[in-house]
C-alpha cells in the first residue's frame, strides 16, 4: 500500500491566508450587507504600469508569428531579463553580481520554499520570530524541524530569534548555531528593517560560522532610509554566504502575473560543492521557465518608463502606508513599520490576543487584517495591517477603526 510523506500531517492548521479567507468568508455570508474592507493579504490593488501593459501585448503579437515564436525558456532565465536584473539590481548598487548568476522563476514564495531542498536533511535552521510562514512550513514539510508544541507553538528543531519591540524588531545572533539563517529585510510582517552595518554584521557572523543566509528581499523597492541596503551583496563577504530571493510582485504589482529570481553566487560552496550548479541542477530539472510573455513584462520595468511608473506605484502604497500609521497613533495605537515597507504592525489593544483582535475589527469595523501570531509565537499581541488597498478604501478602514 502507498504511503504518504508524514511531515505534512506534522503541520497544525491550514496555511494562515488559507485560515483568514475562510474565516472572512463565513463572516460575509452571515452579513451579505457588510462592506469589507480587506487590508490582511499583501495583496497589490494598482493595475500593472503601462510600460509593463505595452511589453505584453507586443510579446503576445510575437508569439502569434512563427517567426518570433518562443517555447520553453531557458532554464536560468532569458538573457535578456538576467541582464537587465544585473546592470539595474546590482552593477548599479556596485554589486558583483554575473548574469549567470541570477536563476528567474515564478516569484519569491516558490523559492523560499523551494531552496531548503539542496541543503541537508539534519540542517538547523533559524527564523526571526515573527515570520513569514513559509520559510518555517516547507522545512516542516521536509522533515527538518522536530515535533511541534502546540503551547509554545514552536518546534523543537527550528531556531527562534525573536524580533520584539524591546529589541526594536532586530534579530539577535542566536545562541545555537544555524545552518541556515533567514532574513527577510525590509521585514514581513513588521515592516522594519536594520542599516547596513547591522546586516554587515550578519553577514560576518554566517562567514565565521559556516552558515547560509536565505535574504528575502521581496520588499526592497520600499526602501526609503539611506543607511538600509537594498541587496546583501552591498555587503562585504556576502558572496559566500549569502543567497538573495527577489520578487516582482510588489515593486511592480506581478502578484497574479508572477515571476521573481533568485541570485546565487558562485562563490558560494560547501567545501568543493557549488551551490551554484545544485541550484542550477534543482532548477532545471524541476521547473520550466516563467514565460515569456511575463519575462518581456519584466524587462520593462528596467526601462525609464517603468521605472518612472513603478515608483509611482510604490509611493502610491506608501501613501497609504503613512497614512494608516499616523492615524493609528492619532488614535492611541502603538504603531510600528510603515517606513521602509508597506506594512504596518500595531500592538493590540486592551490586552486582547491577535485572533480576538482580528474577530473584533472584522465584527465591529468590518476590517480584515492579519493577527501576529500567525507569523510566530512573538507575534502574539500583534497585528498587521498592509497599504496595498486604494487609498479610498485605506482612508474608510482608518475611518472605522477610529471609531471603535
Amino acid at each position: 500500500m502507498f504511503k504518504i510523506n508524514e511531515n505534512y500531517q506534522k503541520l497544525p492548521g491550514s496555511y494562515l491566508f488559507s485560515t483568514i479567507a475562510k474565516k472572512v468568508a463565513a463572516y460575509t455570508q452571515a452579513n451579505p450587507d457588510k462592506d469589507m474592507i480587506r487590508l490582511g493579504i499583501g495583496d497589490v490593488t494598482q493595475p500593472l504600469a503601462p510600460a509593463v501593459i505595452a511589453a505584453m501585448h507586443k510579446a503576445v503579437d510575437e508569439m502569434a508569428d512563427a517567426a518570433t515564436f518562443r517555447g520553453y525558456a531557458p532554464d536560468l532565465g532569458y538573457e535578456f531579463l538576467r541582464s537587465a536584473i544585473a546592470e539595474n539590481d546590482y552593477k548599479s548598487r556596485g554589486c558583483e553580481i554575473a548574469p549567470d548568476e541570477i536563476f528567474v522563476s515564478d516569484g519569491a514564495k516558490s523559492d523560499s520554499a523551494n531552496i531548503q531542498e539542496i541543503f541537508a536533511q539534519d540542517s538547523r535552521i533559524a527564523v526571526c520570530d515573527p515570520v513569514y510562514p513559509v520559510y518555517v512550513d516547507s522545512n516542516v514539510m521536509s522533515g527538518r524541524t522536530g515535533s511541534y508544541d502546540a503551547n509554545t507553538e514552536t518546534w523543537s528543531d527550528v531556531i527562534y530569534m525573536p524580533c520584539t519591540m524591546e529589541n526594536g524588531f532586530v534579530p539577535e545572533f542566536p545562541k545555537e548555531t544555524p545552518d541556515i539563517i533567514y532574513l527577510c529585510l525590509p521585514n514581513n510582517p513588521t515592516g522594519t528593517t536594520v542599516t547596513k552595518a547591522q546586516l554587515q554584521d550578519w553577514v560576518d557572523y554566517a562567514n565565521r560560522v559556516g552558515a547560509v543566509i536565505i535574504y528575502d528581499g521581496a520588499y526592497e523597492a520600499y526602501i526609503s532610509e539611506a543607511d538600509v541596503a537594498h541587496s546583501i551583496y552591498e555587503c562585504e563577504g556576502a558572496r559566500t554566504c549569502a543567497i538573495e530571493l527577489k520578487s516582482f510582485s510588489k515593486n511592480a504589482g506581478f502578484t497574479g502575473v508572477r515571476l521573481g529570481y533568485a541570485v546565487v553566487p558562485k562563490d558560494l560552496k560547501c567545501g568543493d560543492v557549488s551551490l551554484h550548479g545544485m541550484w542550477a541542477r534543482r532548477h532545471g530539472t524541476k521547473f520550466n521557465g516563467a514565460p515569456y510573455i511575463v519575462q518581456r513584462a519584466g524587462e520593462a520595468t528596467y526601462s525609464p518608463e517603468g521605472k518612472a511608473q513603478l515608483k509611482a506605484q510604490v509611493a502610491y502604497y506608501m501613501k497609504n502606508a503613512s497614512a494608516i500609521k499616523s492615524g493609528l497613533q492619532a488614535a492611541g495605537y502603538t504603531v510600528f513599520g510603515g517606513v521602509n515597507a508597506p506594512y504596518i504592525w500595531l500592538k493590540t489593544p486592551d490586552k486582547m490576543t491577535s485572533w480576538e483582535f482580528f474577530d473584533y475589527l472584522l465584527e465591529q469595523a468590518n476590517v480584515v487584517g492579519t493577527p501576529g501570531s500567525g507569523f510566530g509565537p512573538s507575534g502574539e499581541g500583534y497585528f498587521r495591517l498592509t497599504a496595498f488597498g486604494s487609498y479610498e478604501n485605506t482612508q474608510k478602514a482608518l475611518e472605522r477603526i477610529q471609531k471603535l
